[in-house]
Parts: C-alpha cells; structure tokens; sequence
C-alpha cells in the first residue's frame, strides 16, 4: 500500500470457526519469526495477538514518521509503552491505543524524547532481552521490568514482574502512534477495576476505544494526570489523561484488559466471556493453538529450513488483518458513529483493500473460506453506514486512502466463485451505486468521458485505471446473474484503459480535458501524491490492465511486441525524478515488486504464450525479495499483501484477474505443498526435480492426468486432488504457448 500517500492525513465479534488440526500435531509458529519485515520499509507488527484478533498487544516506540506505522522499528531502541492496537505493514500510522508502561520508583508521567528520556517514564530496551512469537512478547528493559504479554481475540493478559522499589503503572491515554486525542477518560471502580476510553483522529477520521482493565493485585491507588499536571485521584476526563497505577504487592503483577468500540460495559462483557480466569499461561497456549490451526492450512515440505521460516512468517502476516471489529454481543460502533449489531454474520475492519484484493483476499478464497462472506457482509455494511462501498476502512472510519474501488473486485470475485451468505442483489446494488457515487474521486468524468482528466485530478490515470478494474468484476457478476444491460455498460468501462493507451509510443499515457495527451510525457517520471500516477510511473502502469493482458495485447500489436515490450520492463533504467513514490521499491528495471500495481505483471507472460519467462522472474523475485531477515520484505507488508504473492506463488500459480478465478502458472517453490480445503478435502502441489536450478515447468498432470494450460481455476483447485509440475533447468517453450492452453480473462 500506499506508503506516503496518506501521510496527509496525519501521521474488532467474532472468531472464525475453528478448523481441525493436522494429524501430524506440526510446530507451525517454530517456523515463523515476528522479525522479518519491522526493519527497512515492511512496517510489520511485532508483539502479541491471535489471527484476525481485535486487540494486538505490543512495544510502542516514539513515532518518529513513515517506517513507524506499526508504532515499532527493529533500528529502535526507547520503548514508552505497550499498546493494544497496532495496524500491520500500512504506509500510514494511527492506532496505540491504551498505552501501559510499567516502571518502578518515583511517580513520572513524561515520555520523554528520542535523545532524552531523563526523567521519563519510558526505557531504553536491547533485542537480546526481547522475545517475540506467534500468540507472545516478552521484554526485559532497562529499568529493570520484564513485561509479558498474551491475548484472545478482544482481550490481553499481561504479566510485569518488577525489581526492588515501587511498582508503577502507567496508563497513557494522550499517545497513540501518529493521531491525535480529543477526549479521554479513566476513572477507578474499585480495588482490581479501571475504565475508560480514549477517542482520537488519525488517518482513520474519528476512532473511539472503550476498554476495561483487571489486576489480580489489589490498586493501592489512581493518581491521575492531565497531560503531566497532577489532577488527583481516582477519575479525570480530558484531551489527554493519563494515570499512574500503584500497587503493594511483591509478587508478578497480572493485568487484564479488554477492548470494546460500543462501550466499557461491552469491553467487560467482553473480558468476562474470553478471559475469566488468571492462568497466563493457558491464554498463551490457547493462542499458540489458534495460530498452529490456521498456519496448518498450508503443509510445505522442503529440506530448506529457512524457506519455511519465510513461507510460515509470510502465512503469519497474512493472518493479522482483516481485524475483528465486533463484542461479543455482534455490536460495533459504524462509520457514522451509530451502534450496529451482527447477528448473523461476524464483522471485521482494517481492509486494506488496494493492496489485497490482488492476492490475500483470492488466496482467502482458497485457505480461509469460511471468512469470505463475514468480509462481504462487512463490506455491505460500509455501504450502509457511508453511502459507498469502502476504500481503505480503519475501526470505525474511512480513509478514503488510495485510489480505485478496491471492495467491487473482491465481491466479485466471491460471487463468481459461488460464495453463499451474502445478498448477491443487495452487493451488485452496492456495486453500481459506488461505482457511480458522484462523490467518487473522477467518477463524473468517468461517467461524462470516459476517462479522467489529468489536468483536473491528481493520480487521474491511477484512479482511472483501478476502476476499470472494479468494472470488469462488476461485468462479470452481471453476466452471471443475467443482467445484460449492466454486463454491456460495465464490460465497456471495463475497456477504459484503452483510453489511456497511445499506440504511437506503445505506453499508457496521461490524457487532459481537452482530449490531448500531456505533452512533455515521461514513462520514467513519478511524482508522489501530486502527479498522474499513484505510486509509480508510466512503465509501470502500461502494464497494469490485470482484468484483460489480452486486450493490452492486442493494443501492443500482438504477442511479440508485447513480449517485447514487457521484457523491457525489467531492464530498462531511467530517473524516476525528484519528488518519486519512496513506495517504488524493489525494483527490476522499471518493474517495482516493493509496491502492488506490479504484483500481476510478471504473470502476463502466459497470456501471449510465453509460460517459461514467468517461472524465471517469479522465481527470482522469489530468491531474492524475500529473506530471513528483518529488512526481509521489500516494501510495505501491506496488511498480508506482500507475504500473499509469496505464498500463493509458492504454490505455483497467482490470479491475474482478480475476479476471475484464472490461476496462471508460475514456478513451483517447494517439492510440495499441501492445502487444506473444507469438507476434508486437501489439494497436493507437487514439484518432482524441484530445484534452484530446475524452474522451468517441463510438464504438468493434473490428478495423474497430462495437463497442458499455463492456468488452473479456481473450482479445480477446489475439488481437491493433485496438480505435478515436472521441472527442469531449461524452457519448455511449448508448455502452455497454444492459443487454447492461454489464460483468459473470460467475459
């Protein structure tokens, strides 16, 4: 995602069900280290939480900008706090809500800064005493505290064990991670109970936090602060309160604390139904168990240690948002600051829906099936409260973030894939409506031309180009739910981008109101957040047509001089210019894997026959964007995103069209994977001869039989069984090269 692009703007009900574990009893979360992406630009976030939970329980550094959108950097060392919600790999900071930082000695409330924490409440802290896993985080800092913490869905648990002197709580309800509060409040019920809310204004235009907090050791007192002046005891209300928890006792300290966006008594309700009791230990190895269960989807065997901790980490990212947004009673609080109940379906948030309706949420379909509906009710709901499908939705806001109606795809393409328990006419309702929303950015010239001007809107051929993919999704719900006339309009605008194409230069190019091209024009120039394009340039956006290669190459003049042309993609060399996307990373000539509009484009080309050039560049990126290490993703991680196209490429296919269920071949990663489908069922890829060398397909059979596409679908995938690769070290230029073994694009 987006990277600076929103920087502008500033810098949670139900499980689902639970799966059947694998017989083998496998260690997934062994595998997976919490490291890789929170160096460099991946943004991760590091501490404790459960897959799709409401709460993540983790280390707050002083947000210092852009590489602190999780609110935590591996190049950190000050630690003020742990907070309780943290987005995930975004380009964009918001959330810490609920700030607990344990201290011994005397009372202090002052963060500090980065070269100065003399007299503060925060510590220094060292890697070496930090642990970090699925379902945990653990660290000893400086001053002494070790502090321990698991979670539930709704709820965390936090073990603080002290050192001689004083035992402090800080509860700091002014910092958040790049928002701002505008009304708090915290107030002491009794012994072990403590309230209140925090609501604020970030990226995510107004977030409201209700919790409730549980100690096993009885408070001896609440002093509380506004700001840093002393305000007395017990209960205080204002723009940024904060409280300093004293306690007697001498043994470990447990808190527990539960988080709701309805109410404090939703947030105890919620506290009471998922963590009665005290046993840390049990709630750590219940979310071990919760993160196994969902790492087991995907079975991998290979005898490279560290490309298992890669896939497994890659899994682990994936399965942090979308975030639960809902109690335990179905109530949420909506975009429209109305409470709202699911009673038949489970909310969720945090959507990052430019970034993942490319490849997390078609990979969704495939491993978290069960999920997919919840998500299109979630969606459906949006556009109740807000009069538009989402864009980028943050716990109770919209972020109107990115550009593109990212949800219309995502509904298709459940729908075109057979998906029940959701409305089919209620969503395609939503669909139109956004995509004609004249509050739209460019939706009016879209409806007036055909195109958007770039001399009348930023990003105009972005936007443009992302709702053409929107409308190819809409064309082919249409046909299958019989409506023609909605199939012939939106099919049309689903050919937009040949608006943009200009034949004399073979790019897409920026067109102004009057109908000319903009004149100069440079494939190579980005300008962020102001230019033509979002997050990227001409080169790359010539490419981005993923609901049609065929018609980009038809335009292009045919299979050779498309392959030509997309060949020169990843050799070229050119200045971006000054004011470029720092999002444009990970580059290979002009093609950019650190950011999502080139994820499709070394799949394109099988389209024009051409299978063997695809298992080249996927199994280099592969190789080398994707390490063991802290700097290990190459651009943002997106919210899943990044980790996605690593898994679903490890399988050996990945969906062009993102509303299609066309799975083009790519390179196999591993000797085999196996995917766990519902029903009982299991899909085995299989890679015979696998190797650094052999990543060329020679041959394929699907369930024992030849097989000659350069595609698999969806609904094959679906039925179970086995898909073989047979590899080696040099191009089968035959495999897949037949019009008829081509992918299509199927309108």
């Amino acid at each position: 995602m987006s990277g600076i692009a929103c920087l502008a703007f500033f810098s949670f009900a139900c499980t689902p069900a639970q799966k059947t574990t694998e017989p083998e009893e496998i260690n997934y979360i062994s595998y997976v280290d919490p490291y890789i992406g929170s160096g460099e630009h991946g943004h991760v976030f590091v501490g404790a939480n459960v897959p799709f939970g409401m709460i993540q329980a983790g280390p707050q550094n002083i947000h210092k900008g852009w590489d602190w959108c999780s609110g935590y950097h591996y190049t950190d060392s000050v630690i003020i706090g742990f907070s309780h919600t943290h987005l995930s790999g975004t380009g964009c900071a918001d959330l810490g809500d609920i700030l607990l930082m344990p201290y011994s000695g005397v009372v202090r409330t002052a963060r500090g800064e980065q070269d100065n924490i003399e007299g503060a409440a925060s510590s220094y802290y060292k890697h070496s005493n930090e642990q970090v896993a699925p379902g945990y985080y653990s660290l000893l800092m400086d001053n002494g505290v070790k502090a321990e913490m698991t979670t539930t869905e709704r709820a965390a648990i936090h073990r603080i064990t002290y050192p001689q002197g004083e035992q402090r709580l800080l509860i700091n309800l002014k910092e958040g991670n790049g928002d701002k509060a505008y009304d708090t409040y915290l107030k002491k019920v009794d012994d072990n109970t403590i309230e209140g809310y925090r609501f604020s204004r970030g990226w995510s235009p107004q977030h409201k936090v209700y919790f409730v907090m549980k100690t096993e050791q009885p408070i001896a007192s609440l002093q509380v602060f506004n700001d840093d002046a002393p305000a007395g005891e017990n209960e205080l209300k204002g723009e940024a309160v904060k409280g300093v928890v004293t306690f007697e006792a001498t043994a470990p300290v447990q808190v527990k604390l539960a988080l709701s966006s309805v109410s404090c008594e939703n947030a105890a309700a919620n506290l009471n139904a998922e963590m009665p009791g005290w046993s840390f230990d049990e709630v750590r190895s219940a979310a071990e168990a919760k993160w196994n269960d969902e790492l087991a989807a995907i079975q991998i065997e290979t005898n490279d240690e560290r490309a298992k901790k890669i896939f497994y980490t890659s899994m682990y990212h994936m399965f942090i948002d979308p975030s639960l947004y809902c109690d335990v009673n179905g109530e949420f609080r909506g975009h429209d600051d109305k409470v709202y109940k699911a009673d038949t379906w489970k909310n969720y948030s945090t959507f990052s829906l430019w970034d993942t309706y490319r490849t997390l949420n078609p990979l969704f379909t495939i491993i978290q099936p069960d999920m997919v509906p919840d998500f299109v009710n979630s969606y459906l709901s949006i556009f109740d409260q807000q009069g538009k499908l989402p864009i980028w939705p943050l716990v109770g806001g919209e972020t109107e973030c990115m550009p593109g109606y990212s949800a219309i795809p995502v509904i298709a393409d459940a729908y075109m894939k057979g998906f029940q328990g959701f409305d089919a006419e209620r969503a395609f309702h939503a669909m139109t409506t956004s995509a004609t929303y004249p509050k739209q950015k460019g939706v009016p010239f879209v409806l007036e031309k055909g195109y958007i001007p770039c001399d009348k809107l930023a990003e105009a051929t972005s936007i443009a180009m992302e709702y053409a993919v929107g409308d190819w999704g809409i064309a082919l719900m249409a046909k299958k739910m019989g409506k023609t006339a909605e199939y012939d309009e939106y099919l049309k605008r689903g050919h937009y981008y040949e608006q943009y194409f200009d034949k004399s230069l073979n790019y897409i190019r920026p067109k102004m109101d009057d109908g000319t091209w903009r004149t100069p024009y440079s494939p190579f120039r980005s300008l962020h957040g102001v230019g033509d394009f979002c997050e990227g340039n001409g080169w790359q956006y010539t490419f981005f047509v993923p609901q049609n290669p065929e018609g980009l190459i038809s335009l292009m003049g045919g299979d050779a001089a498309f392959v030509q042309k997309l060949d020169s993609l990843f050799i070229v060399e050119g200045d971006l210019g000054e004011g470029a996307s720092a999002d444009i990373s990970g580059l290979i000539g002009m093609y950019a894997h650190g950011n999502e509009p080139s994820h499709h484009v070394a799949y394109m080309y099988p389209y024009a026959g051409e299978q063997w050039k695809t298992a080249e560049k996927v199994r280099w990126i592969q190789d080398n964007f994707y390490t063991d290490k802290p700097e290990g993703v190459i651009g943002n991680e997106d919210c899943g995103q990044m980790s996605a196209w690593h898994v679903m490429s490890a399988l050996g296919f990945y969906q062009v069209n993102p509303s299609n269920g066309v799975l083009v071949f790519g390179s196999p990663l591993f000797d085999k994977a196996t995917v766990r489908l519902p029903e009982g069922k299991t899909f085995e890829v299989v890679a015979q001869n696998n190797s650094k060398d052999n990543i060329y397909i020679q041959s394929v059979t699907l369930n024992g039989q030849p097989y000659e596409k350069a595609y698999i679908t969806y609904d094959d995938v679906m039925k179970g069984g086995n898909l073989t690769f047979v590899m080696g070290n040099t191009p089968n230029k035959d495999f897949g090269a037949a019009p008829e073994n081509r992918p299509t694009s199927q309108h």
